[in-house]
């Protein structure tokens, strides 16, 4: 139940214009136990997941809104950072199995609390409580709701409430990224589902985690090849049980570029925006699809929501500089990077692009440095192998300049390529950048044969600038299936 004020509910604003945009800031665990922080964060999470299906309500994204965790709440400063009219803030006490959230609605400009509840539940009824703080938040912020809008919203997905607890958890362990916690993430929501086989949205964490895993430059091509066809397999499973999953679409769409089916990939990612067009992930996957398929207005433009959306987010900061680059809009994409590596140093891909771009205009030392830093931070390399690697390139670069540089490029990259851990686009771009066009095309068919994920992006790679009126790069182009 809701107590407090009249009916439960206490009004202390007077502003009735309806509000666009809120950020729903991290409920604070106050149980006394850390262990219950899965719970305040979870909650969070889902009342974001349920907010942002509203229609005409822009709701900030996770990472953004987590980055205030544990800092002083200040309504206004925070409305100004993150461009939002409102925020939610909400407090979790669990003593044994009662649970209690308060929450408040708290205008930004004004720092008026514009309405606070407090609701109250034993823990073995918990799973309705983020569609009813949901529906309440969308009575007092004036949304109009359609019959399928309050449908949605009132959607509990699992009445099993161990299943629900274990969901909480998985999505706990999956926003810390870590390859630890995306293994314990996969576990927990596996747990869930022996709990609960029709649980939707215990499938659709299990496809994210497997998408997420992907993504990881240290692990092998078959490591990789098998996480795809485990996130593929899941999303299709979550799908199933529940087609207006949102999540679930943009897995699914990320699968289908795996199989080049760019056009069924697009249905889909415009099939997840439209159920829930606050996704931020779905608006920046699909903005890479739009790249590789040389629509760059489009791709900018769709990383841009997303960026409105999550304005922390390092996967789509990161993903706004590519945008830059393949646009062409070189100066903005360095910027871009930098911002990114002076505000998450330990994040390895920044520097990464940054030392291709430098590269490729003949910026060797700081190119250096930059991929060094990378390679670090991806366990590929140790300081000290590294700062040797460093060393042989600037040898290298006394000897006979950019031709040397490449050629030591050249020589790394195909170790990486041996081990497993590299791309054989990756080996053609250095073979482009030494004007050896013969050796280009036979690693660029590697490519094509392995049918990796880098060469879909062929059609904007500046690294292949040179070679684009040759008619093997066009019959390339059409056999991936991209425009030529």
């Amino acid at each position: 139940m809701a107590v407090g004020g009249f009916f439960g509910y206490r009004y202390l604003g007077s502003n009735s214009n309806q509000i666009e945009s809120i950020a729903v800031l991290p409920f604070i665990n106050e149980s006394g136990n850390a262990d219950h922080e899965y719970l305040s964060d979870g909650m969070t999470e889902t009342l974001i997941g349920s907010l942002s299906q509203l229609p005409n309500l822009s709701v900030k994204a996770r990472a953004s809104v987590f980055r205030y965790k544990g800092k002083e709440i200040d309504p206004r400063r925070i409305g100004q950072e993150l461009s939002v009219q409102a925020i939610l803030t909400g407090r979790v006490v669990q003593r044994g199995n009662d649970l209690t959230l308060y929450v408040e609605l708290i205008e930004s400009m004004t720092e008026n609390v514009l309405w606070k509840a407090e609701y109250s539940r034993s823990m073995n009824n918990i799973i309705s409580l983020q569609s009813d703080v949901a529906k309440d938040v969308s009575n007092k912020i004036k949304t109009k709701l359609s019959g399928a809008d309050a449908q949605q919203l009132a959607k509990t997905y699992t009445e099993n409430p161990e299943a629900y607890q274990l969901y909480l958890k998985g999505l706990y362990h999956w926003n810390k990224r870590t390859s630890d916690d995306l293994k314990q993430a996969i576990a927990l929501f596996q747990q869930a589902i022996e709990k609960d086989p029709g649980y939707a949205k215990a499938y659709g964490g299990l496809a994210m985690t497997y998408g997420v895993f992907t993504g990881n430059a240290a692990i092998t091509k078959q490591e990789r090849s098998e996480l795809r066809l485990k996130a593929k397999a899941a999303a299709l499973k979550a799908l199933e049980l529940d087609n207006n999953l949102a999540e679930a679409y943009a897995v699914l769409a990320e699968r289908k570029i795996d199989d080049w089916n760019f056009a069924g990939a697009e249905n889909d990612f415009k099939r997840a925006i439209e159920l829930n067009p606050n996704l931020a992930p779905a608006r920046q996957w699909y903005s890479e699809l739009l790249e590789r398929l040389g629509r760059q207005d489009e791709a900018l433009a769709e990383i841009k929501r997303a960026y409105e959306l999550d304005p922390f987010s390092r996967a789509v900061n990161l993903n706004l500089g590519l945008r830059y680059w393949t646009s062409r809009r070189y100066d903005e994409a360095i910027a871009q990077f930098k911002k990114l590596i002076e505000t998450e140093p330990t994040y390895p891909s920044p520097y990464s692009f940054l030392a291709f771009m430098y590269a490729e205009r003949g910026i060797y030392e700081e190119s250096l440095e930059l991929r060094c830093k990378n390679e670090v931070l991806l366990n590929i390399e140790t300081a000290e192998s590294c700062k040797q690697k460093v060393a042989d390139f600037r040898q290298a670069l006394k000897t006979s300049g950019a031709t040397s540089f490449w050629r030591k490029t050249l020589e790394y990259d195909l170790k990486y390529y041996e081990r497993g851990i590299g791309s054989a686009v990756t080996v053609a771009g250095n073979y482009a950048q030494l004007g050896e066009k013969e050796h280009t095309f036979e690693w660029l068919e590697k490519a094509f044969a392995e049918h990796e994920n880098d060469i879909t992006y062929l059609k904007v790679d500046t690294a292949f600038e040179n070679l684009r009126s040759d008619p093997r790069f066009q019959d390339l182009l059409r056999r991936i299936g991209l425009p030529q």
